[in-house]
């Protein structure tokens, strides 16, 4: 504990270091601030009167989990940053398939990722004046959320300029914290958001253990979600490292000249490269069937199939989000990893992986190898979406608390909180401090090749 406290010691005494972080709680302040002013127009009592029942893992609920409350809350941040990380996916998926993005990603450096920022921003506008409209929409349909002196026409042009503001102002305090800040901006403000309904989580599961007798089941579950927090992080870090040897160069330059063996190094594959991305679409894809069932309507046997995928905790629904998340991790494993880009760099810089001659074996083996890998990542990243759901089934974990355990917000919370401490981590390391783990750094992530990193 002690060392603990030096650490904290440490990370104060560096001014860069202590105005960073400063700067990146005042933004985050600002941010949350924001998710709590109601749009003008709005009536806050009758919108939380009539949200009140909404469960907290249909679409809307996501949402709000998103952007901290302040969906439900009809606030001038209700959209957060969510458009424009929507505008980001797009733009990657372009990348992949469209040639002049993918040379705007590869080819052209800094001014082809500046055309991608501002490519960026202005999709991010667009979405979001088609999700404010469709969110307006939603708040006149609830009963009373919208004052009855208020005209249709005001509430809808007020509404979409404040909408559209607050969000291009959370994309620059996002923008902001990275420039001047420590960690990831965005990812910050995603995290700031959907940690702001912990607490309460937190402790409606203690009132319920502890008015039921049960704080020993309390105790238990505490211990399952540090376990589970821990083989999370063991799966974001885990790197599977091919060794290469660049070849042998001559020193000097006269008829004594020796050979010199090549330096060695490794390509680090990442166990779980997809990341997030695979729980994000595949639960997209699970909210259509039960509008799909809505429109169809609930009688006959195909339409009690297709209601039960709309219930978080049904057994179909889990299996097929699981087979989903496994299938789109190999699929945006294999958009993201590409082996015949790892052998042309190897050849360029007149390297080799030891017993694998260069080119198409080089190409054919780092496929083979990122499939292996890609396996046990793809069936974690599925049993980590379906735990919440095995949790509030078996346990009996409140449903607010059970989204903790697995899913988009444990993996989000999880990786910008190391993504963050590897940065905090590289100011103590240049102060010749220790750092806040105990080798210094943090494995998987700044003990990565520059080779990893280059491509």
């Amino acid at each position: 504990m002690s060392n603990f406290f030096e650490t904290l010691k440490n990370i104060w005494s560096i001014k860069e270091l202590r105005d960073r972080i400063l700067f990146t709680l005042f933004i985050l302040a600002i941010y949350r601030l924001g998710s709590f002013i109601v749009l003008p127009g709005v009536n806050p009592a009758a919108l939380e009167a009539a949200t009140s029942g909404r469960g907290a893992t249909d679409i809307l609920g996501l949402i709000n989990a998103f952007t901290g409350g302040a969906f439900n809350n009809a606030a001038i941040f209700a959209l957060g940053i969510m458009p424009y990380i929507t505008a980001s996916i797009i733009i990657q998926l372009l990348g992949f398939g469209v040639p002049y993005f993918q040379r705007l990603q590869q080819k052209e450096g800094e001014s082809g990722r500046k055309k991608i920022t501002q490519i960026t921003r202005l999709l991010t506008v667009a979405i979001t004046l088609v999700q404010g409209g469709g969110y307006l929409t939603y708040i006149r349909s609830q009963p009373g959320a919208v004052y009855g002196g208020v005209s249709d026409l005001i509430f809808w042009l007020s509404g979409i300029i404040i909408l559209s503001t607050g969000t291009i102002f959370a994309m620059w305090l996002g923008e902001k914290i990275t420039d001047r800040g420590i960690g990831n901006g965005i990812s910050l403000l995603i995290m700031i958001g959907i940690i702001a309904s912990l607490p309460r989580a937190f402790f409606a599961e203690l009132q319920t253990q502890f008015s039921g007798g049960g704080l020993f089941i309390f105790i238990l579950e505490l211990a399952l979600f540090f376990l589970i927090v821990i083989a999370t992080v063991l799966v974001i870090q885990g790197v599977r490292r091919i060794p290469i040897q660049f070849a042998k160069r001559m020193v000097g330059r006269q008829t004594g000249s020796v050979p010199v063996a090549g330096a060695r190094d490794f390509i680090p594959l990442k166990v779980n490269a997809a990341g997030v991305m695979p729980i994000i679409f595949a639960q997209a894809i699970m909210f259509l069937p039960l509008t799909l069932a809505q429109w169809a309507g609930s009688d006959g046997q195909t339409s009690d199939f297709m209601l039960s995928l709309g219930d978080w905790k049904s057994v179909p629904y889990n299996i097929i989000l699981f087979l989903l998340v496994v299938v789109f991790t190999y699929v945006y494993t294999a958009l993201l990893v590409n082996p015949q880009q790892y052998a042309e760099y190897l050849k360029r810089q007149n390297a080799f992986i030891p017993g694998i001659k260069p080119g198409k074996q080089t190409q054919d083996y780092i496929d083979t190898l990122t499939t292996r890998i890609t396996l046990p990542g793809s069936i974690w990243l599925g049993l980590i979406t379906i735990l919440p759901a095995i949790i509030g089934t078996f346990l009996g974990v409140n449903d607010a608390f059970a989204l903790f355990f697995g899913g988009t917000s444990l993996l989000i919370l999880v990786a910008v909180v190391l993504d963050t401490l590897d940065q905090i981590n590289s100011y103590l390391l240049m102060r010749k401090y220790d750092g806040l783990v105990k080798s210094g750094k943090i494995k998987g992530r700044s003990g990565m090749s520059p080779i990893g990193a280059s491509m």
